[in-house]
């Protein structure tokens, strides 16, 4: 919404080397200037800024840019942030937008509403640092635990009586509702002339503070010190607290993940804090929640390469999938993701105190990279020394493969797939596309790369079908409409329809998210939340989609037709399988199994058929 004659006026004005110059120890070059570059870790200066060209540029790492894009990628500010924080500094005033006066307002007091959450926070978080020095079994914890003062005052970690009123000592207004809105006192229900009675949210805890990438703080984790439960309380969900969006330790941690290469993503805030203290001050982690897409681009604008540690117990193997399938959309050629997991008796808090960092470094560099964690996940419950198992194995890699960027990993892992299930890798990628193999055979010039090519243009360089994808344009829309349907969907149908190909895929597995916290919603609030909550360019051109499937025939039933559109769906899962099964028959003889599962196939196959599949199909 900004114009892009004003980011260029904005770029002429101000000074690259300055900006740069806050953040980074700069020296004379001859006409330009150089320092140690801050997104790699480097002991030579490769990092040049040039004033004349007003950029910078690193020949270690290839970072490049400009004002704008230094604090996006350093300083991890927005692109409209960003702009907004150099248009002050030059004096100039950001060009007003599209919106109204009622929508700027409502911005202006959302604004100062989450400046006065901050406050209170930050108020909080110096009465719990105060508490601490003076509790000493909480200090002996921590002690235990081998940490020191110093990373304590790092993490400024505190601690928070066990009492129910105890923030009463810092806050005056002890009834003010912005502490009940930030999380740190909870309100009962008022009873007749009664008031609701409050109390602190947090009692008897180590409190660890959870700042945004900017250094706020903008909510709390609170560790109990004896076995009681919960063992860990977070902050509730606040207008500046998202745990889908947030990462404990990443503001700590920004630096060391630039100079050791790679952040370190673990499961709780002691594993955060003890690894800073014993020398592996680069990791970070999330906040009693699945890894999301929001989290891994998080990391992306800091680093690289990104290494998961999980435990190797089920729980690990599951939050480790839930990873990968977040990862995928954000992985390629020049970026790395590598999953570590530790034995079954440790975390890396112990392991790293049993085999020191260098042991737990050796272990990093035996991570499984993205492609084995990719083989694996598509393996689960499929036998590949039979033919039914090899067609569920590239049932299950199709939607994990779509995931992945268009480039070099996907045509590599395409391939490694159509190795494993025993299959001609264009014949797969045709399959896998939904075009005839025979047919992209014959019309494809020039063999297998003619059929390449043949099979790219038929999806238009994408995995997906246009007839699904309109399916799937249609199946977003209906669920904007009416959320509450999406309750009544079985297991099944909410595993299939979050597996489905980008940007689709994230979106029902945001809404899953947004349905569980927030129950069903109206369209308008659904659309709000989605171009607030969007992250790439994939999930902004659905929301344009969406936005003209809006204005289509309003009077549709809406019941009728999500059930028609899911039925359509179900019955392209059914080809999906049934086409692979059918493949893997050609190469080899069918168990009876797999030909029972084929005529189960086929059966349910014309059943689905019989159903009207609705105008957005065809």
């Amino acid at each position: 919404m900004i114009p892009a004659s004003f980011v260029q006026d904005l770029l002429q004005r101000v000074d690259v080397a300055e900006i740069v110059g806050r953040h980074v120890a700069l020296r004379k070059a001859g006409i330009n200037l150089k320092g140690l570059c801050p997104f790699h870790g480097e002991k030579s200066p490769s990092f040049i800024v040039s004033p004349s060209r007003q950029t910078y540029h690193c020949y270690g790492c290839g970072a490049h840019g400009d004002a704008i894009r230094f604090l996006s990628e350093h300083v991890g500010l927005s692109f409209v942030e960003a702009v907004t924080d150099l248009a002050q500094q030059a004096g100039l005033k950001v060009p007003d937008d599209p919106r109204t006066p009622a929508d700027r307002e409502r911005e202006a007091g959302a604004a100062q509403r989450q400046r006065g959450l901050h406050e209170v926070m930050a108020r909080a978080s110096d009465h719990y640092r105060a508490q601490l020095k003076s509790h000493r079994p909480a200090i002996d914890y921590l002690k235990r635990r081998g940490l020191s003062g110093e990373v304590a005052a790092q993490f400024g970690l505190g601690y928070a009586p066990d009492s129910w009123r105890g923030l009463a000592s810092a806050f005056a207004e002890y009834d003010d509702p912005v502490l009940v809105e930030a999380g740190l006192v909870i309100a009962g229900e008022a009873e007749g002339d009664t008031p609701a009675k409050r109390y602190d949210r947090f009692r008897g805890r180590i409190m660890f503070p959870i700042r945004s990438v900017r250094g706020e703080i903008i909510g709390f984790g609170g560790r109990v010190l004896d076995s009681g439960e919960p063992k860990y309380l977070n902050s509730p969900e606040t207008p500046v607290f998202i745990k889908g969006r947030e990462l404990y330790g990443l503001y700590e941690a920004r630096s060391a993940i630039r100079n050791l290469g790679y952040a370190l993503v673990v499961e709780g805030y002691m594993d955060v804090v003890a690894l800073a203290q014993l020398g592996l001050p680069n990791a970070v982690a999330t906040l009693g929640t699945a890894c999301t897409a929001e989290h891994v681009q998080k990391l992306f604008r800091f680093t690289e390469s990104v290494v998961f540690s999980f435990d190797g117990d089920d729980a690990g193997r599951r939050a480790a999938r839930r990873a990968l399938e977040a990862a995928l959309p954000f992985a390629g050629e020049l970026r790395t993701v590598r999953f570590l997991f530790l034995p079954t008796e440790h975390d890396p808090d112990s392991f790293i105190r049993e085999h020191g960092p260098e042991g737990f470094q050796a272990q990093v560099k035996q991570a499984w990279p993205l492609s084995r964690m990719l083989v694996h996940a598509a393996q689960e419950n499929a036998d590949i020394d039979t033919p039914e198992g090899r067609a569920r194995l590239l049932a299950q890699a199709k939607p994990l493969v779509a995931l992945l960027p268009p480039g070099l990993l996907r045509e590599q892992m395409s391939a490694e797939f159509a190795r494993i299930g025993g299959l001609p890798a264009d014949d797969l990628r045709a399959m896998w596309a939904d075009a005839p193999v025979a047919q992209a055979r014959s019309a494809a010039p020039g063999g297998e790369r003619g059929s390449r090519r043949a099979a790219s243009r038929s999806t238009g360089g994408r995995s997906l079908p246009r007839p699904t994808a309109t399916l799937l344009d249609r199946a977003a829309w209906l669920i904007l409409q009416r959320s509450d349907l999406w309750e009544q969907l079985t297991a099944d149908d909410h595993e299939q329809i979050a597996a489905q190909p980008e940007p689709y895929g994230s979106f029902f597995t945001w809404l899953d998210r947004g349905v569980h916290e927030h129950g069903p919603l109206t369209q308008a609030a659904w659309l709000e939340r989605l171009q607030a909550d969007t992250a790439g360019d994939a999930p902004l051109v659905l929301v344009a989609r969406l936005g003209q499937l809006h204005e289509l025939d309003p009077q549709v039933d809406l019941r009728a037709e999500w059930d028609a559109v899911m039925r359509a769906l179900r019955l392209q899962a059914v080809k999906d399988e049934l086409n692979l099964l059918i493949e893997s028959g050609e190469s080899a003889e069918l168990s009876d199994a797999a030909l029972a599962r084929r005529r189960e196939l086929v059966d349910l196959q014309r059943e689905l058929k019989m159903a009207v599949i609705p105008s957005a199909a065809s």
